[in-house]
């Protein structure tokens, strides 16, 4: 048969072989990877140690010995030791009145900071970035955040751009998901993905207990992340986005209220954090995973059925390893709201646990309430050159205890009734004993040492 008779009877194919083609090459280009992420980690000048974050915590004079009391088992408990970060203005004693610059110097320095470690490190150019998503939950400015990054690296006009607030600590996924929309329908894409908070503005200078427990567990942090959907660009990716599922319940009254940004009675602004918190948590947390679970549990656990997503859901049998990077992390850096999660990815990088062709399961909750998990893919064996590169080696810790409990400590034997003098009303009065006891353990830690 000669080639023109074969091409005859072919040429029906050819729609059909053109239109397989076309999905091919579009499956392959809707793709999701990471090429790189960068954490950010403040300079030394801005560490939150036990004697200054007792300070910070005296100048709050709304405060009385029932506060105090509250503070010191949140602190103890909390998991958080003494080399987190804080901005700029807490160390300058301006907390309790910030201004607009504050907000914007923090963000400016982790922006220069990190993108321009990232950009160096891939060395991609700003010029190269097709979209800009930026997410930083607490603040919200004119021209907004993601504006301010692109008059900064001189973006190109084109440039697509999504500046998001109020999203909370799951922010981070909420942003992959964007990523990944964009992907489905756009060829050769570079994205930066930027996620941070503001603590600057967002200090809360009351004393209700639900407002003033985000003062102690919400650290300075965030992460720069370079995505791409770029089929030549794989063999350079460390991840590879598997699959990604947003669940919300803010729906629900309950779940709605046990994260929310109000005025206390006196007016002052804070984060209440309440106390069916955990309840919200889970139930949107068992819903994601029931979700999620058919989409990445092997074939023999799925036709087992039902039962085991509700054994996971009911108890997930976590070992000490296993958490090991969340509390390493926590004990570090303190919770960083959205970007907490790639602080957790880089402990894991940097204890060389991440081999090509592991599954990284990410899921995170915020205000709303969220819940949002992933399923990443390790697309080569990982170096761990990041932020933890200085210090992984005295990690994990095996003690976590916080000083303050040996520091002040004496705090949970005081009887408020017996503090009480005349001409004195109780927060007052309060603040008063308290300080002389602290000033008075202080000079015994001196004399000691």
């Amino acid at each position: 048969m000669d080639l023109g008779l074969m091409f005859f009877y072919c040429l029906p194919l050819l729609p059909l072989i053109y239109i397989l083609w076309r999905n091919l090459d579009q499956k392959r280009h809707q793709n999701c990877y990471i090429l790189d992420y960068e954490c950010y980690k403040p300079t030394n000048d801005r560490k939150l140690s036990t004697k200054f974050s007792g300070e910070v915590i005296r100048r709050n004079k709304h405060l009385g010995i029932h506060e105090y009391k509250f503070l010191l088992k949140a602190i103890v408990s909390s998991g958080i030791g003494e080399e987190t970060y804080a901005p700029k203005m807490v160390f300058e004693g301006r907390e309790a009145s910030p201004t607009l610059e504050d907000g914007l110097l923090e963000m400016d320095e982790f922006f220069i900071d990190s993108i321009d470690k990232l950009f160096k490190r891939t060395n991609i150019s700003p010029s190269e970035i097709d979209v800009l998503v930026v997410n930083i939950s607490m603040m919200a400015t004119l021209p907004s955040l993601s504006s301010r990054i692109i008059n900064f690296y001189k973006m190109r006009e084109d440039v697509k751009v999504y500046n998001l607030t109020g999203m909370g600590c799951s922010a981070s996924l909420i942003s992959i998901n964007i990523v990944q929309s964009i992907f489905k329908s756009q060829k050769n894409v570079k994205a930066l993905l930027v996620t941070s908070e503001s603590l600057s503005l967002g200090w809360y200078t009351g004393n209700d207990r639900s407002m003033i427990l985000a003062n102690c567990l919400f650290r300075s942090g965030g992460c720069a992340v370079i995505l791409t959907n770029k089929p030549s660009l794989k063999d350079k990716a460390m991840f590879k986005l598997k699959c990604l599922v947003r669940t919300h319940h803010g729906a629900k009254e309950e779940s709605y209220n046990c994260c929310i940004q109000k005025e206390d009675e006196k007016g002052f602004i804070g984060f209440h954090l309440g106390k069916n918190l955990p309840k919200a948590a889970t139930r949107a947390f068992v819903d994601n995973l029931k979700e999620i679970a058919p989409k990445i549990l092997p074939l023999r656990e799925l036709l087992r059925g039902k039962a085991v997503i509700d054994a996971i859901a009911a108890n997930l049998s976590l070992s000490e390893y296993d958490v090991e990077p969340a509390r390493m992390t926590l004990h570090r850096f303190g919770n960083t709201s959205a970007s907490s999660l790639w602080y957790v990815l880089a402990y894991m990088e940097a204890k060389k646990r991440l081999k090509k062709g592991d599954k990284v399961f990410m899921i995170s909750f915020g205000a709303g309430f969220k819940c949002n998990s992933c399923l990443w893919e390790v697309m080569r064996d990982l170096e761990g050159r990041n932020v933890w590169e200085e210090f992984i080696d005295s990690y994990p810790r095996k003690n976590l205890a916080n000083p303050f409990l040996e520091k002040y400590g004496w705090i949970q034997d005081e009887d408020p009734d017996t503090m009480i003098r005349e001409g004195h009303d109780g927060a007052n009065n309060d603040d008063d004993y308290i300080e002389g006891n602290m000033e008075k353990n202080e000079d015994e830690d001196h004399e000691e040492n």
